[in-house]
């Protein structure tokens, strides 16, 4: 029993030790670009209620709450003159963006105890239809906190407003989820979230 307990305790100095480390990394985020710290933060909490819908397990959603937090830490890696460019990016700048999800899962994997995050950075712009990057794995091969956040990612994106595009409705964010499912998204994942848009989405 004692040996449990102990056991106990030391998982729970473990997680606290892996918190303070995505609390650590979400901070240099935000001191690079407070714009995709925000991003970030809003995906995590639309990931973490999408879990909740699921009845995941705890850990489970905790894990995928993490890498919803630093799914985008890669862009740390990008110039700023892509980054904050204005304008929309050429073909060549778009390349170099998508090499985020790299970087990101890079950064993370120096860490043992944040491996499982590493993986679940490294394939959130996976797409189910296997035409996603940057290794263009598909459906379940994809894991599951990845193909959570491609959905929450989405949605975040659309209903946002960007210097070449404002932001769309959320019944326009609505059809363009649902017209991708099993295309780009997990269709189960979207069932979730379209049965309960607006729990998971709260937006103007």
């Amino acid at each position: 029993m004692c040996k449990t307990l102990k056991g106990e305790k030391m998982e729970k100095q473990n997680d606290l030790f892996y918190h303070d480390i995505i609390d650590c990394i979400i901070a240099a985020l935000e001191a690079r670009d407070m714009n995709t710290a925000d991003h970030s933060r809003r995906v995590s909490d639309m990931c973490e209620q999408v879990c909740t819908l699921m009845m995941l397990p705890q850990k489970e959603t905790e894990k995928i709450h993490m890498a919803a937090h630093v799914h985008d830490i890669g862009k740390i890696g990008i110039a700023d003159s892509i980054l904050m460019k204005p304008e929309k990016l050429s073909e060549h700048e778009w390349e170099l963006i998508m090499k985020h999800s790299e970087i990101g899962a890079d950064i993370l994997s120096r860490s043992h105890g944040l491996s499982e995050l590493s993986h679940i950075v490294l394939c959130h712009h996976e797409r189910w239809d296997g035409k996603g990057y940057p290794n263009g794995i598909k459906q379940h091969y994809i894991p599951l906190g990845a193909r959570i956040i491609a959905v929450c990612d989405s949605i975040d994106a659309m209903m946002s407003d960007r210097t070449y595009r404002k932001a769309l409705t959320s019944d326009q964010c609505k059809k363009e989820i649902i017209n991708n499912s099993s295309i780009m998204y997990d269709p189960d994942v979207v069932s979730v979230v379209v049965d309960n848009w607006g729990t998971v989405v709260k937006y103007k």
